[in-house]
């Protein structure tokens, strides 16, 4: 399994020009080894882009990601981030979304396809991260 990062569907939808070549080459490839997933922050994050659910919805089953809940330990996780980062000088008042991501692929065992690995490497060190080279 492998969790899909917002920042790498906005590439594909958006078309960016920077990045949309290796976020479609990445789904495509990553999709021949893994199952590819979100989680309700990927979902909330995406859905910014859109006018109804059912058009976030045609968006996820037309890229053949399912989608999944975050388990009680991933949202527990999040928060010690969360509280880590507070005690070393962070500034924002809630959790990020980024440590629900990544704490929910630290739950599972599984890696996150991003092209914004800082978070990850530093909060999530043992999760493995499929980014640009």
């Amino acid at each position: 399994m492998l969790l899909v990062d917002t920042n790498v569907l906005v590439d594909v939808l958006e078309d960016d020009p920077a990045w949309a070549d290796w976020s479609v080459r990445q789904l495509r490839a990553q999709a021949q080894v893994h199952e590819l997933f979100i989680n309700p922050v990927i979902y909330s994050e995406l859905s910014l882009a859109f006018d109804s659910v059912k058009a976030v919805d045609e968006v996820i089953e037309g890229r053949n990601l399912t989608y999944q809940e975050l388990p009680r330990p991933a949202l527990f996780l999040a928060a010690r981030a969360f509280v880590k980062y507070r005690r070393e000088g962070g500034t924002k008042n809630n959790v990020l979304a980024d440590f629900f991501i990544g704490a929910h692929a630290a739950v599972l065992s599984c890696g996150i396809l991003t092209r914004d690995a800082r978070r990850y490497k530093s909060r999530f060190p043992r999760v493995p991260l499929v980014v640009p080279s």
